[in-house]
């Protein structure tokens, strides 16, 4: 028996990947390689689909029964916020899409096990200092609600069909568990800090005067190691309930100022800042409860933040030889 890691040639999916074969797991990948990477997934079999277009789930349902898979991991997906604005429809058939075709090939070939990547982004803005579970779900945004509509598929198929599902929702993953599989998009915080830095430009904060200890955005940074070992700890979720949620953060939050001088400091670079004024739709504090996984499944978060950002960093200069050179001048 095998698993399935669609986009598994990506950022967190080639972690599991690698994790996954270490631990001497048969494992299939699925990815378009839109920006995903051939080589990060090794010897493991690659299946080029792009999930999204219906013609693919005939290739599906043979990839499935070809490697007798039984568990299939969905990584799949876009996920840039402000391109979500831009293109909700074609967020909409790539996230919505590609899951429902997926769904579909998985009833067809009889699987019956799905590990679903949500994310925090279903919350909206919460209201409280921790983010629960049971809190209100209210995207604020095209990619959200795409996530959020991935979980409600999931949720029906197990009632209609018998599947099985976990959906973990993750807060801000970062840092990297091998050099060579760093995060290539430079799309989140701490990747956004280190381009500036290498490229011999001050960090831009934005906002200063949000109703937290140093006036900038708290955010729960999560390594990606921890994260890929929630998704194994939530396998055993499956043969409990047909369908269960999960947050996956460590709980205490950490300020966009806290880790931009952070990762000053690993790099070595100055401290200047590039200070402006706030972005529509930050909000001021998103932190997790992870009380529920960490009862449930007995998952905690093991990476400190210096942890994530000295990953991060080391991670960047094997994917960007030139990025010592740029910081030393």
């Amino acid at each position: 028996m095998a698993v399935l890691v669609t986009g598994g040639a990506g950022y967190i999916g080639a972690h599991l990947v690698r994790l996954l074969t270490q631990a001497g797991s048969e494992v299939v990948v699925v990815d378009d390689l839109s920006t995903g990477t051939v080589g990060r997934v090794g010897d493991v079999p690659l299946v080029r689909l792009d999930l999204a277009d219906p013609a693919a789930i005939p290739d599906l349902v043979t990839t499935l029964r070809t490697y007798e898979v039984d568990e299939v991991f969905h990584f799949a997906a876009r996920k840039n916020v402000p391109e979500s604005f831009r293109r909700p429809t074609w967020y909409a058939r790539q996230n919505v899409g590609g899951l429902t075709n997926l769904l579909d090939a998985m009833h067809e070939a009889r699987v019956t096990r799905i590990v679903f990547s949500s994310t925090a982004a279903v919350y909206g803005a919460p209201r409280g200092a921790q983010v629960h579970e049971a809190d209100p779900t209210e995207p604020v945004n095209p990619y959200g609600w795409t996530k959020l509509t991935g979980e409600w598929l999931v949720r029906d198929a197990a009632a209609a069909w018998g599947l099985c599902g976990v959906a973990l929702r993750y807060f801000n993953v970062a840092g990297a568990g091998w050099p060579d599989l760093g995060d290539l998009q430079v799309a989140n915080l701490v990747t956004m800090v280190l381009d500036r830095i290498t490229r011999g430009e001050p960090p831009a904060v934005f906002g200063t005067d949000y109703p937290t200890p140093d006036g900038t955005c708290v955010r729960d940074f999560i390594h990606v190691m921890d994260l890929v070992h929630a998704h194994v700890a939530a396998l055993p979720a499956l043969d409990v309930n047909p369908w269960t949620v999960f947050n996956v953060g460590t709980g205490t939050g950490a300020s966009v100022l806290e880790v931009v001088r952070g990762l000053q400091r690993v790099v070595g670079a100055s401290d200047e800042v590039a200070w402006a004024g706030r972005r529509a739709g930050d909000q001021a504090a998103v932190v997790a409860d992870p009380t529920q996984i960490n009862e449930s499944l007995g998952w905690r978060a093991r990476h400190t933040l210096d942890d994530i950002l000295t990953d991060a960093w080391g991670a960047w200069c094997h994917t960007r030889p030139l990025a010592k050179v740029a910081t030393d001048h």
